[in-house]
């Protein structure tokens, strides 16, 4: 059977996420904070903060994994669960002062990580890799939309 043309396509894109998620790891891993508690904590930076459902869908954190990871960072005092105003069957979370301060501490430093990985590229090499990247998310969009 005839491989399909889009496979190498497919399997680039999960190496390049690999190669992604591994780069940012080893940095987080050597600030204290594993990938998907700084995901909540920069989701969370600089907001109000969110019921669960919506930093669920603001980050790349399942569900079941979410309640674990902001648990743990509860226990470390960098957040917290508040009543939600309108609605007392939900809760917000929260950074505290001190996962404020960590998202302070941290953000600006995993970005200049980054920074250094990106630096060989030119503004156009930029703006191909986002085009390219956003044709591929409206394929899999339009895709939904026609289930």
């Amino acid at each position: 059977m005839a491989e399909e043309p889009f496979l190498p396509s497919v399997r680039e894109l999960v190496r390049c996420y690999q190669a992604l998620v591994t780069y940012s790891a080893a940095h987080l891993r050597s600030l204290g904070l594993t990938l998907p508690q700084f995901d909540i904590i920069a989701t969370l930076g600089n907001t109000p903060g969110m019921t669960p459902k919506e930093l669920g869908e603001k980050t790349l954190i399942t569900k079941g994994t979410l309640t674990g990871v902001v648990d743990r960072l509860a226990a470390k005092g960098l957040v917290r669960r508040v009543a939600h105003n309108s609605d007392g069957r939900s809760q917000i979370v929260q950074l505290t002062k001190k996962g404020e301060r960590l998202f302070d501490k941290v953000f600006p430093a995993h970005v200049a990580y980054f920074s250094r990985a990106f630096a060989g590229l030119k503004t156009e090499d930029y703006a191909r890799i986002e085009a390219a990247l956003r044709d591929l998310r409206v394929v899999f969009h339009e895709s939904l939309d026609r289930r």
